[in-house]
């Protein structure tokens, strides 16, 4: 249960909406990817942490000033959902803006984090989702939330459909480039859809990805539901508890190499294996970011690599550096698949791709951390999920400035395994 403490030392919230400070998007229809349209149903939300004096003397009417300003260039994310007559959904680009929220803490900042309750975060970032009335739905929600004695919180809520974590950050990383009076050449824009003829001679498989799961029709509400509870728990990986896992791995073959994001997806994937026996994970999807997709100013769901890794046997059967190859060398890209699924039949099927699998998202490249006001950066930055399945996911973070080499690891499993998992992990890993 989340303890009241947090949820009741958010106060005074007042709602507002921000739109771009002049007519950017002139009405333009952006259409959308069958990657965008893929990734629809899950909500990346972010806690950017600021200790004083980074917003001293920025007023609310000074921050929407640099937010007017902002979105002159960032005009996408601004628009509202339409269908087109076929029923395909496309952003209108209207100028609606993103919804703001200002709340109060009734704790210090430091009091705020020194806890170990992940749950905490959610109070400090909007959980709406698109829809029902998905024409006037915000893309973009972003809470400023003040704390005790100083600092503050920006909390965003990004829609997946406008792009993966790396485009979030660049739209957020330009907020702070505005507050400092810098403007790129062009507005960010996103990536175009790239219309393919269907071979009608060739038909491929009516069979979906294993990295999706269809789920019902979701009509105009863009979230889906769990059959279990959730619950997202955090741990801190340091550099040299990364070092004693890689060598745990590779015992004494020490000409094989061990990579920090295989190495934790390893050792999470057997914990995983234990805590589920009997329904372990023998099919697992990998999320990475492929950067040679990546074009400067463009937010998009089209450079990930959704990879998915198959056991034939129970995972545990396995030696870890197997399963280190397997992740490596042996990983299925899907993403044209997911495209051709999508694109398949005369109505747009509803994925989730999170969890559908046990899925594990590297984000440890992503710069959270370049977000730089009055030259102070975030002392830490929280990210997390939304609309998941039930097979859970496990995000792979940087740690703040500052830190030794690690890595944070967020998960998301349901309720119910979470004490077992951490007992396994202290018990075989030495990580808790």
């Amino acid at each position: 249960m989340v303890p009241s403490k947090y949820q009741n030392s958010i106060y005074d919230i007042k709602i507002s909406t921000v739109a771009p400070g002049y007519v950017s998007g002139h009405d333009a229809a952006q259409e959308l990817t069958a990657m965008d349209l893929a990734m629809k149903l899950h909500y990346l939300r972010f806690v950017y942490y600021f200790k004083a004096p980074t917003f001293d003397g920025f007023t609310i009417l000074k921050i929407k000033e640099t937010m007017f300003n902002w979105l002159n260039h960032a005009y996408i994310p601004c628009g509202r959902f339409r269908r087109a007559e076929s029923g395909r959904p496309f952003i209108k680009c209207n100028d609606s803006g993103v919804r703001i929220y200002e709340a109060k803490c009734r704790l210090s900042l430091d009091e705020w984090l020194e806890s170990k309750d992940d749950s905490r975060h959610g109070f400090l970032v909007p959980n709406q989702v698109l829809g029902p009335d998905l024409a006037y739905s915000p893309l973009v929600l972003i809470q400023l939330t003040d704390f005790k004695c100083g600092g503050k919180s920006v909390g965003m809520s990004w829609s997946h459909v406008l792009g993966d974590a790396f485009s979030a950050t660049s739209f957020t990383n330009l907020w702070a480039q505005a507050i400092a009076g810098h403007y790129p050449a062009q507005p960010l824009t996103m990536a175009q859809q790239q219309y393919q003829a269907y071979d009608f001679q060739n038909p491929k498989p009516n069979l979906d990805p294993l990295s999706v799961k269809r789920v019902d029709p979701v009509g105009d509400l863009w979230v889906t539901s769990n059959n279990s509870k959730m619950e997202t728990f955090s741990f801190y990986i340091s550099k040299s508890e990364l070092t004693r896992l890689q060598a745990q791995i590779q015992e004494k073959k020490v000409d094989q190499h061990v990579p920090k994001f295989e190495c934790i997806c390893v050792v999470f994937w057997l914990c995983v294996t234990k805590v589920r026996y009997g329904s372990e994970p023998k099919v697992v999807t990998i999320c990475r970011n492929d950067l040679k997709k990546r074009n400067k100013g463009i937010i998009t769901n089209e450079s990930q690599t959704i990879s998915v890794v198959k056991t034939d046997t129970h995972p545990g059967d396995y030696d870890p550096l197997e399963l280190v190859s397997l992740i490596m060398n042996k990983s299925d890209d899907e993403q044209m698949k997911i495209k051709e699924a999508m694109e398949r039949g005369e109505e747009l099927p509803d994925f989730i791709i999170y969890g559908a699998k046990l899925t594990f998202v590297d984000l440890s490249d992503v710069s959270f951390y370049e977000m730089e006001v009055g030259e102070q950066k975030p002392v830490y930055v929280n990210c997390s999920i939304d609309s998941i399945g039930d097979e859970g996911v496990v995000l792979v973070l940087p740690t703040p400035k500052g830190c030794s080499d690690g890595r944070i690891v967020s998960l998301t499993l349901p309720e119910n395994q979470v004490p077992e998992f951490k007992l396994v992990l202290k018990e075989d890993w030495g990580v808790a």
